[in-house]
């Protein structure tokens, strides 16, 4: 790939991949707050308006983040830890049955496929258009020739 395009690429993928989890706090968790505090609290969650505090600051840092590329490590692994109990609770596809259990199956493989994301983020940073990479010296890779010697 171009390194131009590739860098492009980079941050388009990393736009798209945090959207969902900044659109989740911005425009719903936070006007809904009440709401999703009492419904936390019914699937048993200890102390739901702090925990859901918790998890919009989670929602928030982490998503802008990656966005930015700034800290991107970091604010993937505030994403992933969000995703854990998130999954379980909300997707649990295996106390269903029919027609529900398949919907759930699907959020909660979704999910999956978005913590196996922000795994890969953790990894691997932010790219090469990020904030991280900016603040860092660049760090020149061996060549093939240089190593077999």
């Amino acid at each position: 790939m171009v390194p131009a395009l590739q860098v492009l690429v980079s941050v388009v993928g990393r736009v798209a991949l945090s959207a969902i989890f900044l659109l989740s706090a911005v425009g719903n968790k936070i006007p809904n707050f009440n709401g999703i505090a009492e419904l936390l609290g019914s699937k048993g969650m200890p102390a739901p308006k702090f925990m859901l505090l918790g998890a919009i600051a989670f929602l928030v840092a982490g998503s802008l983040s990656v966005i930015l590329g700034y800290k991107t490590r970091l604010g993937a692994l505030l994403l992933f830890i969000f995703l854990l109990p998130t999954t379980y609770l909300f997707h649990d596809f295996w106390n269903l049955s029919g027609h529900e259990a398949m919907e759930q199956n699907i959020q909660f493989m979704k999910n999956v496929s978005m913590a196996g994301a922000m795994l890969f983020l953790v990894a691997n940073g932010g790219g090469a258009w990020s904030l991280d990479a900016r603040r860092r010296p660049s760090v020149r890779t061996m060549t093939l020739e240089e190593a077999a010697a």
